[in-house]
């Protein structure tokens, strides 16, 4: 027997770079959820698992276009600063995609922030710079820097490129793997970038499917999802293009996101346990309907919280409508 191994000259060609696994996430059918909720009516329950992408979130997508887009227009070039004000999962994801191709990235986020997320960014080499005001203080702050020469905003709020990476991608991906079949679409509201680009792909195919969009009632504070000032509202929200706007229960949501993990192995963030218990509202009033949901991220960015450590009691269905 030789002593040595001849290496497999093709290999490379089962090597992918990492930018082509963004996308393409699994869609999975709930099964003991929709019988503990005893929907028995033919509605089918989908669940889009965003978290298989490579940082670990539906803003994955918007993130890898957003800087893709801006380098194939120019706007920005090698060795640029990036900024970008954030909650979370888009600055995770950016510092990802600005460690791939090379960009310094810096990222301003409220305090209140999972320890969790503060430390992925970090880990991609992101310069992090934290918020006490929230929200709209950081997203003020990022074009104060922008305004000083500090580096590149690429606003996620109101860049095109964010709705796009949806209508290309996450859109076409449900229309495919429903076969055409999808009914309604469920998605938690932030920058809107999903639910705007996911609707007109999936309305431009079919009309009469009914697009919700889903954002926290007046008491509620659930990370990734917001209820916009005015001021504030995203520039590439387009209300013609979400037939309902549901407002979720910050308890509720945290509620399904549990029952998520112990009822159907899904193991993901607060704003997709709305987007769940959202989606099992929509099948109890449609029989046969084909419903698909986001679920953003993963549970394991909302560890600290301690939130998957309660034990919940029975709930009144009838406590939101």
């Amino acid at each position: 027997m030789s002593s040595t191994t001849t290496p497999n000259a093709n290999f490379i060609n089962q090597v992918t770079e990492l930018a082509d696994c963004v996308g393409q996430t699994p869609l999975v059918k709930l099964h003991r959820l929709p019988v503990e909720e005893s929907i028995t009516n033919g509605a089918t329950l989908l669940a889009k698992l965003e978290g298989n992408n490579p940082a670990g979130s539906v803003k994955d997508r918007p993130a890898f276009n957003m800087i893709y887009q801006a380098e194939q227009r120019g706007d920005i070039q090698p060795g640029d600063t990036l900024i970008e004000a954030t909650s979370g999962n888009t600055g995770i994801a950016l510092a990802m995609v600005a460690a791939m191709r090379g960009y310094p990235m810096t990222l301003l986020m409220p305090t209140n922030s999972t320890q969790e997320r503060k430390d992925a960014m970090k880990a991609y080499g992101a310069t992090l710079i934290e918020v006490d005001e929230g929200m709209e203080a950081a997203r003020d702050m990022a074009l104060q820097m922008q305004a000083d020469g500090q580096g590149v905003v690429l606003d996620q709020f109101n860049n095109i490129d964010n709705k796009q990476a949806h209508y290309l991608t996450t859109g076409p991906e449900l229309w495919a793997q429903t076969e055409g079949k999808i009914t309604h679409f469920i998605s938690s509201m932030g920058t809107t970038g999903t639910i705007t680009g996911v609707s007109q792909y999936l309305k431009e195919q079919n009309p009469a499917i009914k697009v919700i969009g889903l954002q926290p009632d007046e008491k509620a504070s659930i990370a990734g999802i917001r209820r916009w000032p005015a001021a504030y509202m995203p520039g590439i929200f387009e209300a013609d293009l979400v037939d309902e706007i549901m407002d979720i229960d910050q308890h509720i949501a945290e509620i399904y996101m549990r029952k998520l993990a112990k009822t159907e192995g899904i193991f993901a963030g607060v704003s997709s346990g709305a987007a769940a218990w959202a989606a099992i509202q929509v099948a109890k009033e449609n029989p046969d309907a084909v419903i698909a949901f986001i679920v953003c991220d993963r549970g394991d960015r909302y560890l600290s919280t301690g939130l998957y450590n309660v034990d919940d009691t029975p709930i009144d269905d009838n406590t939101q409508s």
